[in-house]
């Protein structure tokens, strides 16, 4: 239970951070090309980078400026298979100032890591902020069929696993009940929220009150308020 709540928190912050850094670098890059000077350029050579699982190849642009200065510099931008080939030519942005922090006027050179900073921040926030909001809907929804529901009588049949789920390689338990409608005499079986310790030893009545929305038992809420909480 705190790993999943240090988790949701966690990834909230990081996905933050990356997007207030993509924001920080949108503006670095936009600031560098109102700034910049254009040049025309030629791809001299392709550097091969190498990582555990691929290789990429960055494409090496000289050009000359305007007083007659030879730049040449590697492209902080890399593909596989290249995207550039010997003897090209491109258009590049530098500032007159740091003409060897040039960068060639394609997207990606501009704002592919951007985009992939961006990219990573928007799913480590939505998916943080998707385990807080489920959190919440589920705790609004178990307050009110505790305050409006319908209380049955259900029979305790056991503990199982959720395997469904897993953190850190252990699976939580749910309470298992069942009920026997009188009015339509169907079955319905009920299963509590995970628990991440066995209740096995707490549960020594046969019969745990379960909460049901008016005539419809397919929304529940299995009341357990009668087990020890769990220490933090």
């Amino acid at each position: 239970m705190k790993t999943i709540a240090v988790i949701k928190y966690l990834f909230c912050a990081t996905g933050l951070a990356m997007l207030a850094g993509a924001l920080v670098w949108y503006e670095s890059v936009r600031t560098f090309m109102a700034q910049a000077s254009t040049a025309q350029g030629t791809v001299v050579d392709l550097v091969r980078s190498r990582s555990s699982d691929s290789t990429t190849y960055r494409p090496v642009v000289r050009f000359r400026t305007p007083e007659g200065q030879l730049v040449e510099f590697v492209s902080n931008a890399g593909s596989n298979p290249p995207s550039y080939s010997k003897g090209e030519q491109v258009e590049v942005f530098y500032k007159p100032s740091e003409p060897r922090n040039a960068k060639i006027n394609g997207f990606f050179s501009l704002w592919g890591g951007l985009l992939i900073v961006g990219g990573l921040g928007a799913a480590f926030f939505l998916i943080g902020a998707g385990i807080l909001v489920v959190s919440a809907v589920k705790r609004r929804k178990n307050e009110y069929l505790k305050a409006q529901g319908v209380p049955i009588q259900t029979k305790y049949q056991g503990v199982e696993r959720n395997t469904s789920l897993e953190v850190n390689g252990a699976h939580p338990f749910r309470v298992v009940t069942q009920w026997k409608n009188p009015a339509t005499s169907e079955l319905h079986v009920f299963r509590s929220d995970n628990l991440w310790f066995d209740p096995s030893d707490h549960i020594h009545a046969q019969h745990i009150t379960v909460f049901i929305e008016g005539g419809n038992p397919k929304k529940y809420f299995v009341d357990l308020s009668f087990l020890p909480r769990l220490a933090a």
